[in-house]
């Protein structure tokens, strides 16, 4: 196996096993929407959002207490 199916199957792959893509997800994303998901999880936290504080999070459920 090369070129296309090779590395369509290593990305299949990291998809399911790292992103939880089904692989009817995997094949209806968009080559951009694979490269900045692929992307932002292999980074190593570099460029990475800084998570929500205690304070933030309170607000946010107090704003949106259904969800």
């Amino acid at each position: 196996m090369s070129g296309f199916a090779e590395g369509a199957v290593r990305l299949a792959g990291f998809a399911g096993a790292v992103l939880g893509w089904s692989p009817d997800a995997f094949w209806r994303a968009t080559p951009a929407e694979l490269a900045a998901v692929v992307g932002a999880a292999s980074d190593g936290g570099v460029g990475a959002v800084t998570p929500p504080d205690a304070a933030t999070l309170a607000a946010m459920r107090e704003a949106f207490p259904d969800g």
